[in-house]
């Protein structure tokens, strides 16, 4: 248990790091991890299915946060780029 805590709170100090899109899918397994590992054990899927929408709610707020001002842009290649938004 205390293993999955540890884990949980370093995915979540370093979805601040990464793109807003990575950080929601970080979000979202962290916290369908939690949600299973705090569950009652006839709860677990109800637990990580509420965990993991709370987890990338979560991880999308702190991905665009830290980018307040930057739009994510894909030119015709499918390449995509962070610039300033207009």
């Amino acid at each position: 248990m205390k293993n999955i805590i540890l884990l949980s709170a370093l995915a979540l100090g370093t979805a601040a790091c990464v793109p807003a899109d990575q950080a929601t899918l970080g979000g979202a397994a962290t916290g369908a991890v939690l949600g299973a590992a705090v569950s009652d054990s006839d709860d677990r899927v109800e637990g990580a299915i509420i965990g993991a929408a709370v987890g990338g709610v979560a991880g999308n707020m702190i991905g665009r946060a830290n980018t307040p001002n930057d739009c994510v842009y894909e030119d015709r290649y499918g390449r995509r780029y962070v610039a300033p938004c207009p």
